[in-house]
């Protein structure tokens, strides 16, 4: 049975820390963190496969249409108690900003290789691969006063996504464009409740979700000859995309909604109770940023070179090593190697009080 959602006062800060004991943590969230990353490091792995198979790329249509969005989501529900004062600021600063300027550099050293270009700048304003998802994620927890204090703050972010799609000069500069577009979903988290919650975890939603998944997977079956998959990354304007500019007033509220509905479907399927993976959920931000120099040196390394990779075997196979490496990357052992790039201390910066302050995992 799924247990209650927290059992925490709403004063609190309702994002738990890595460092705290594991029974001080919500099992649900970290059991759809984890899943979520799961599916993320899944997706990755498909993206060479998609054009030999129209089923592999139905799916990854799918979970691209929610997997980033339900992270999202959860994020600005853990972010809800931020008040921009010195403390949160400080983790704000040591647990995204910092790890976004580390991981964007060895990005852009590790992509010299990976794609032939040698002589790529090392450049803060650019977010390279995954790293858009710190920049935004400092830029979203920053105004997140203005969303707790505005009458309609889910229609106003969503109107601020329309006009972000249908506007092409945007640029490039901290990816503002998709910054802009997935905005609605993390405001969205901040208006959620623990009661919002437990409605999407009932028997009734949990059945509902079934056939709603697999409407989705044949709506996505039909769509690959016809729809890209690159409206779901929300990087592009819809001009970009080579549709007319009055399509973002419609597509936009759409693909929100059509988002929403399957985030909803997948948090009714996670688990409330503690499971073998709860406790790596804790760790979800190490294996989104690290699974990307597994994924962005695979083809260098020739995994896909193989025939029998593009096949149905190959699909499976491949899903598993995705799901396997980015499992290991969330354990113990491998956040302690790597938590002075994620979450690093910075004594010298903060003194003592802010160097022993660790943030809140945000994915």
């Amino acid at each position: 049975m799924n247990g209650p959602l927290t059992n925490r006062p709403p004063a609190q800060d309702p994002a738990p820390e890595p460092g705290r004991p594991a029974e001080d943590r919500d099992a649900f969230f970290d059991n759809a963190k984890y899943l979520a990353i799961v599916l993320v490091a899944s997706g990755h792995a498909w993206e060479p496969l998609r054009d030999g198979s129209r089923t592999v790329s139905a799916l990854y249509m799918l979970v691209y249409a929610f997997h980033m969005p339900a992270f999202i989501v959860v994020a600005g529900y853990f972010s809800r108690n931020f008040d921009a004062s010195p403390r949160r600021l400080r983790r704000l600063v040591t647990g995204v900003a910092l790890p976004y300027v580390v991981f964007e550099t060895a990005y852009t050293f590790w992509t010299r290789w990976t794609d032939g270009v040698p002589d790529r700048p090392v450049s803060l304003l650019e977010p390279l691969y995954l790293t858009w998802f710190l920049a935004a994620l400092f830029m979203w927890r920053l105004t997140t006063p203005v969303w707790r204090h505005v009458r309609w703050p889910l229609p106003l972010a969503l109107g601020v996504a329309v006009l972000a799609s249908v506007t092409p000069s945007i640029g490039e500069d901290l990816d503002l464009q998709r910054t802009l577009q997935f905005l609605p979903y993390f405001v969205l988290g901040l208006c959620l409740r623990p009661e919002h919650f437990r409605l999407v975890r009932r028997r009734a939603a949990r059945v509902l979700a079934v056939p709603v998944f697999v409407g989705a997977l044949g709506v996505a079956y039909w769509a690959v000859p016809r729809l890209s998959g690159a409206w779901f990354y929300h990087r592009d304007s819809v001009q970009e995309l080579g549709a007319p500019g009055w399509s973002g007033l419609v597509m936009t509220p759409a693909l929100f909604g059509c988002s929403v509905l399957l985030v909803a479907c997948f948090l009714a399927w996670v688990p409330g109770r503690r499971t073998w993976f709860t406790t790596l959920g804790a760790g979800t931000l190490y294996g989104y940023l690290l699974h990307g120099f597994v994924a962005q040196g695979s083809e260098p390394w020739g995994w896909y070179e193989p025939a029998w990779v593009h096949g149905p075997l190959g699909a499976v196979v491949v899903t598993a090593v995705a799901a396997v490496t980015v499992t290991l990357l969330c354990t113990p052992p491998v956040r302690r190697v790597f938590r002075f790039a994620v979450e690093p201390d910075l004594p010298w910066v903060f003194g003592r009080h802010g160097s022993r302050e660790r943030v809140a995992a945000p994915v």
